[in-house]
């Protein structure tokens, strides 16, 4: 089980990472964007690891205090979430 969900999680991360990278690949483009609630909710649904790496590695959306805030903040509940879980089927 443990397997099955780090690799959801490292799915989840990486298709994250190339969604920020893309995004900011368009606006320099001036293009059609990937919306902002899809962002935040790619991080919600368990990227928000790769989320967060996108943000700083393509210093994007980092301006904007919803990101700024709330991708840290679905990363640490997320593990919190996971800890405790874990903690609960160990003990």
């Amino acid at each position: 089980m443990l397997l099955y969900f780090s690799s959801y999680i490292a799915v989840m991360s990486i298709i994250a990472f190339l969604m920020y990278g893309a995004d900011k690949m368009l606006a320099m483009k001036q293009k059609w964007r990937i919306s902002e609630a899809l962002l935040l909710l790619i991080a919600l649904v368990g990227g928000s690891m790769g989320a967060l790496l996108g943000m700083i590695v393509f210093r994007h959306k980092t301006h904007h205090l919803k990101f700024q805030i709330g991708v840290p903040v679905i990363l640490l509940l997320q593990v919190v979430a996971v800890g405790y879980v874990w903690y609960l089927l160990n003990y």
